[in-house]
């Protein structure tokens, strides 16, 4: 769960910067596991994963690799959660 909790770190350290309000992503729950597994799916568009083209191909295929490895860890630990993502629906 190491991708996971990484991208959730670096998430919720995002949130508190940004947001007036603290919006922590969790697991625990069913509720905060598929908004989780949306906030990936929306990363990995090819606009966002890219910057719209402004980010090296290798920083791409790093955060494609970061997504993915989370992803797979959170569908391993509920996989209901695959029907939120497009790579990983059925």
């Amino acid at each position: 769960m190491k991708a996971l909790n990484t991208l959730l770190k670096q998430e919720n350290q995002w949130s508190s910067i940004f947001n007036s309000k603290f919006v922590a992503y969790e697991v625990a729950t069913a509720q905060g596991r598929e908004r989780v597994a949306k906030m990936i799916d929306a990363k990995l568009s090819p606009e966002n994963l890219s910057c719209d083209g402004e980010l090296s191909r290798a920083e791409v295929q790093r955060r494609y690799r970061a997504l993915t490895s989370a992803a797979q860890e959170l569908i391993k630990l509920d996989p209901s959660m695959a029907q939120f993502m497009y790579e990983f629906g059925e």
